[in-house]
């Protein structure tokens, strides 16, 4: 499990920069040094930009600008405590480089946390400057020319280890490290903590003390004196000695959600008025710490496995509270195995977190959904490396093999294609970023190039302006999907059965344009790449339609004890 140092650390966008403070960036060996100084360079370019655009919008100094950032940000995590920090480091030099009427890219360039190596583009949100870039820069540079901070971001060190600062750092990272019951959370374990993988990913545990008692298992000696499955039916009926679970639960056909999914699975979410100055306020950052401890997942809200209401407005529920209402021993057995940036080639690294028993748990509905990182990759040049059919076929394989192993018998799994992507170009290129609403400068088309030029785009391979790469995208995730496809209708397993289903990301976005809707509220604005929450509901709604259509044995029946369950126990315990 990581240590919520490492989650902070490891916090993109937005309070990147912010976090840079503490720790500089670690090395990736597989992302490579350029992606490093890619996240700083946008996290530092994303701040500047909502200071500035915060001092536009209430007609205030920069420095009350960056105070009143600081003053939104909750104490909890020492965040507020950090911004200041970094105000007080940073401040001066931002301030006066925004007096000389420069944007937030020529202020991160001559800062140095956007830097441009030899050979290669000019990476930049924002116009260029009628000036020359490199007057502009050299014109800057004399600003600061003698600023602690400039030498500070030409050594690359870490900032901790400058002398004034060195205990401020500690007293930070230590305060962290034990503000969070982390030693308590296993991300292979059910957890009361919502977040660091707990009860927002996998059903909340129901007796912390024992081992034995899970959401998802089949109930010990008909839960007669204690409830083993967390699905807040237990006891015995005193009108006629019958425990309660064999009463109402006996041969309902309980079952289980599992999601094997990315970040879309996950439902990555960075809510738009964290970075849009004309809409932030001290309500915006409310719900940060959790988002942070949670990876920026908000998987209690995503369309597998989500359990909150949605705040989307769509009524539409996600398809483990559909499971939930149609068999109310169903509570609390869901799972969201997934991982921001996984794809069917790395699945293997922790799929062993999924939790299921073969002996003692109910049968489970397995959803298999790697929607895009098999061809969505970061570099100038993305097909290369994108997943070819016959890496595709034996890494599923392989998964499905151990689905064989650890399901118990009776489940299902459902393989989920890749959709085709080009939908994101074509409806979001010419409409204006959140960071370019205001003054109208800078719209997704700018944003992508940006991204792509950093080399930390979510997917260069369809947030391009070049329509052959994205023709070649679309044309190898359908080959995926094909292979997914027929993986599904070959092959034969022990233990569970295997379906397929298509993404149809077109029909949900004509469906949504027939009830008044607009194709873009399908994408989430800041990223401008992964579904959004209302995306993620119609598409919960179109899933569950289609399997109840085709194979409604896949959902087990509907319990007639539902409403004697909840006239007994209520709400069954909660989430």
């Amino acid at each position: 499990m990581k240590s919520p140092w490492k989650i902070l650390m490891a916090t993109p966008l937005f309070f990147l920069l912010t976090l840079h403070t503490l720790a500089s960036p670690a090395y990736d060996h597989q992302r490579g040094t350029r992606r490093s100084n890619g996240q700083v360079c946008i996290g530092c370019v994303l701040v500047v930009s909502v200071i500035e655009q915060l001092a536009q919008v209430h007609n205030s100094t920069v420095q009350t600008s960056m105070e009143r950032l600081c003053s939104y940000l909750p104490e909890k995590l020492f965040l507020k405590t950090t911004c200041y920090l970094v105000v007080g480091i940073f401040g001066p030099d931002i301030i006066k480089l925004l007096r000389a009427d420069v944007n937030a890219d020529v202020v991160c360039h001559t800062l140095e946390f956007c830097k441009q190596d030899p050979g290669q583009p000019l990476c930049h949100l924002y116009p260029l400057p009628k000036e020359t870039w490199k007057l502009t820069l050299e014109k800057a540079r004399q600003i600061v020319k003698k600023s602690p901070t400039l030498a500070y971001s030409r050594s690359g060190s870490d900032i901790c280890s400058l002398p004034f600062l060195a205990k401020i750092c500690q007293r930070i990272k230590s305060a962290i490290q034990n503000s969070l019951p982390f030693k308590d959370v296993d991300s292979d374990k059910y957890s009361v903590f919502p977040t660091l993988r707990g009860s927002h990913w996998r059903g909340r545990d129901c007796n912390d003390s024992n081992k034995m008692a899970y959401p998802g298992r089949r109930p010990d000696n008909w839960d007669t004196h204690q409830d083993s499955n967390c699905n807040g039916i237990w006891g015995v009926d005193p009108k006629d000695g019958i425990p309660y679970e064999k009463k109402f639960c006996e041969g309902s056909q309980p079952r289980g959600i599992i999601l094997l999914g990315d970040s879309a699975g996950a439902h990555f979410h960075i809510p738009p008025d964290w970075i849009t100055a004309s809409q932030m306020s001290l309500k915006s950052f409310f719900n940060l710490p959790t988002a942070l401890t949670n990876e920026l997942d908000w998987p209690q809200l995503s369309g597998a496995t989500g359990f909150l209401d949605s705040t989307s407005g769509v009524k539409e529920n996600s398809i483990y509270l559909r499971l939930r209402k149609r068999n109310h021993c169903n509570h609390r057995d869901y799972q969201n195995i997934s991982r921001n940036g996984a794809s069917s080639q790395s699945l293997e690294r922790f799929i062993e977190s999924l939790s299921r028993n073969q002996l003692l748990d109910q049968p489970a509905i397995v959803i298999y959904a790697m929607i895009g990182n098999d061809v969505c990759k970061r570099k100038i040049d993305p097909v290369p490396d994108m997943t070819t059919p016959e890496k595709l076929y034996s890494k599923v394989m392989q998964t499905l093999q151990y689905l064989d192993s650890h399901l118990p018998n009776g489940s299902h799994v459902i393989l989920y294609g890749l959709p085709d992507g080009t939908f994101l170009w074509d409806n979001l290129h010419s409409r204006y970023h959140p960071l370019g609403q205001l003054n109208k400068d800078v719209t997704y088309a700018h944003f992508y190039s940006f991204l792509n030029c950093l080399q930390v785009s979510p997917c260069h391979s369809w947030m391009s302006s070049n329509k052959t790469l994205r023709t070649l995208t679309s044309e190898r995730a359908e080959q995926l999907s094909n292979t997914l496809k027929n993986i599904a209708t070959s092959q034969k397993f022990t233990n569970f059965n295997l379906f397929y289903v298509d993404f149809d990301f077109q029909e949900i976005m004509e469906e949504w344009q027939r009830s008044g809707g607009q194709p873009w509220q399908l994408i989430e604005p800041v990223d401008g790449f992964h579904p959004s929450e209302v995306a993620l509901q119609l598409l919960a709604d179109r899933f569950w339609k289609k399997v109840q259509l085709q194979w409604p044995q896949v959902l087990g029946k509907e319990n007639p004890f539902n409403p004697q369950i909840e006239q007994v126990f209520g709400d069954q315990g909660g989430h």
